[in-house]
């Protein structure tokens, strides 16, 4: 679990974090009115309490921590020294995308990348954001005339001893010859934070923040089953068609694809092996969320995305829209939580672990 504590009276203070057990990482972020402590709690059961002490001066625990560092247009996240995943923008992709996503047993858990003929679906880049009408432009496939999200600018890439952080900025483009009412290609601006916990190698959890901005237009999130504001491909041993114990869970009881297809949950789970181990992968909604909870458009074949805007195809009802409008300069929002987990939804404790996220403990300071 993961809380945040806003020391709004001490701007520009370094500080220690002694918990019940002794000196724990913690990891200091400065804003304009003080700064934010962070450190993570385990295994604070229902009812319990626990009390941290702050103290002048860097913490004393063990070192390590999430590093990332940049080459190549693309940004390397290693947690305690291993490799977790890269956030690629390179210019000559069409949309930026997490590849690869290192699982508890040291092997990757999504799909490796693949171009066009080679199998189905290969604009399913492993974790990423898009969307399939956006103002009549499809920002999810990759077929002729598709429109893009073009990397801009980072303004924020942070390393530390609990978490590291992208704050990445990008435009949602149409095709290069095409320029719209003011002069520019540009459909909304996505602001994408990326949050990567320093978690024990049997679990690793990272979480999505995204923003999308109308510009100087209205923009139109289109009712269609084809995007997702959060999306993963699974690796193919565990998808339910590879017939190798692949399955697919949701919050509310459905199993694979006939009961979570189009279904509202605040959770979704997809579990399968991978070299002889089983692993599993959770997105978790935040009830702050757009539209919480969401739709899902998973599938057998390995999809899992959170789609809160495909509800005629969900319902079966061309009658039930699920558009949406955003006016210039305003913004919708998702939360989104990824879990990586040794073992199915069970082991996982996946409904337990999706409170840590929704419903954190209520933080005092004294």
């Amino acid at each position: 679990m993961q809380h945040v504590v806003d020391l709004l009276d001490r701007p520009g203070t370094n500080v220690g974090l002694a918990g019940p057990g002794g000196a724990i990482p913690c990891q200091v972020h400065r804003k304009e009115d003080g700064v934010r402590l962070s450190w993570i709690v385990d295994d604070l059961e229902a009812g319990e309490t626990a009390d941290y002490g702050f103290e002048d001066g860097e913490h004393t625990a063990s070192g390590g921590g999430v590093e990332l560092s940049e080459s190549d247009s693309r940004i390397q996240v290693r947690i305690d020294g291993n490799c977790f995943t890269n956030y690629c923008y390179g210019k000559d992709l069409v949309r930026p995308h997490l590849y690869p996503v290192i699982g508890p047993y040291g092997d990757g858990i999504t799909r490796p990348l693949i171009d066009e003929g080679e199998g189905d679906h290969h604009h399913h880049r492993s974790v990423w954001i898009s969307h399939g009408h956006v103002n009549g432009w499809n920002n999810w496939g990759e077929g002729e005339g598709h429109a893009w999200t073009r990397h801009q600018r980072f303004d924020d890439l942070e390393s530390g001893s609990v978490y590291g952080r992208i704050v990445s900025i990008s435009n949602w483009e149409g095709a290069d010859a095409w320029r719209g009412e003011h002069g520019s290609n540009v459909i909304c601006e996505e602001r994408a934070e990326w949050t990567f916990y320093r978690t024990g190698s049997d679990v690793r959890i990272f979480e999505l923040h995204v923003t999308l901005t109308a510009p100087k237009i209205d923009v139109l999130f289109g009712d269609t089953k084809e995007g997702g504001l959060a999306s993963i491909r699974v690796a193919e041993s565990m998808e339910v068609r590879a017939g190798q114990g692949g399955k697919i869970e949701n919050a509310i009881g459905g199993v694979n694809e006939d009961e979570t297809w189009g279904k509202q949950a605040a959770w979704c789970h997809y579990t399968g092996p991978v070299n002889g181990n089983r692993v599993g992968v959770a997105i978790m909604d935040h009830p702050d969320s757009f539209r919480h909870p969401t739709y899902w458009h998973v599938r057998n074949y390995g999809l899992m995305t959170a789609n809160p805007f495909g509800h005629s195809h969900f319902y079966a009802d061309p009658q039930r829209r699920g558009n949406h409008v955003l006016p210039p300069g305003e913004s919708l929002t998702g939360r989104y939580r990824f879990y990586v987990h040794k073992g199915d939804a069970s082991e996982g404790e996946i409904t337990e672990r999706y409170h840590d996220f929704a419903h954190p403990p209520i933080v005092e300071v004294g």
